[in-house]
Formats: structure tokens, sequence, C-alpha cells
């Protein structure tokens, strides 16, 4: 049986892979004061898993909101900004994946709306997902705070 610790704590390059940004940057916030971080026994700098998952919930609802102001609104609330890196159309329909951070989306849709939104490698475009069916797993034995 998998011992789950009442608080997890993630190193700033976990931190950052979890939040899609550079290990600097995240160093960045905490040296700001924009995010807490504090040293363990061994003088890393962690920070709490609490605190992070606030901080990301709150930068992803900024997102949000000006992806709204500029967008309309939407019910949907997954987005994911990213860049185009490939485009595979017949006749019918298209097949386009986005690279948004570490994440690979792919979409399938006519192909009438990809020439609409003039979809092709290398633009700008955001994946909205809008699902009532979400799966999460966890890898067992693994790290409580490791993403490798």
């Amino acid at each position: 049986m998998t011992r789950i610790p009442a608080v997890n704590t993630f190193g700033i390059g976990d931190a950052a892979a979890l939040l899609g940004v550079s290990a600097d940057t995240v160093r960045r916030w905490v040296d700001s004061g924009r995010l807490d971080a504090r040293r363990d026994e061994n003088g890393r700098r962690v920070v709490d898993g609490a605190a992070l998952a606030a901080f990301a919930r709150s930068t992803a609802a900024g997102d949000a909101r000006a992806d709204s102001e500029r967008l309309g609104w939407s019910s949907a609330r997954n987005r994911f900004r990213g860049i185009v890196t490939d485009v595979r159309k017949d006749t019918v329909m298209a097949q386009v994946e986005i690279q948004a951070g570490p994440y690979r989306v792919v979409s399938l849709m006519s192909a009438e709306a990809a020439d609409e939104l003039g979809l092709r490698v290398g633009v700008l475009a955001t994946a909205v997902v809008k699902s009532t069916n979400v799966m999460v797993e966890r890898t067992e034995g693994a790290r409580e705070h490791s993403l490798e």
C-alpha cells in the first residue's frame, strides 16, 4: 500500500514542469514574492503543493479572463494555447495537432473548419476542451512529487 504524505512539496524544476514554464521563471516568481517557497532539509527551495495548486489556478483564471474578454464568453474552462505542429486533411476531415507547453492536443474537425480558421503548421491556436468525461490516473510507486 502506497502511503500518501500529508504535505506534498515540489522542487523548483518540478513546479516549473507543472506550470509549463522554465525553472528560471519559477525562481524569479519566488524571488519577487509572487510564489511562496521555503528551504527543505537539504537547502533546496521547495513549494508547498497546495500553494502551487492555488498559484496555478489563479494564473489560469487570469488567462481565462483575458481570453474571455478577447474572444467572448464560453462555458469551456480548459484552454490549451500553443503552436500548430501538424495538419492532415482530406476532402472532408482534418486532424490538427497543437503543442501547448508539454502537452500535445489532437483535434478532429471538418476540413472546411480548418480552412476557415487558417490552421497550418506554425500558427498560434488555442484548443478549447469541453468534456463531461475526464479520466485521472496516478502512477503507483512513483515519488509523490516527481514528474519523471
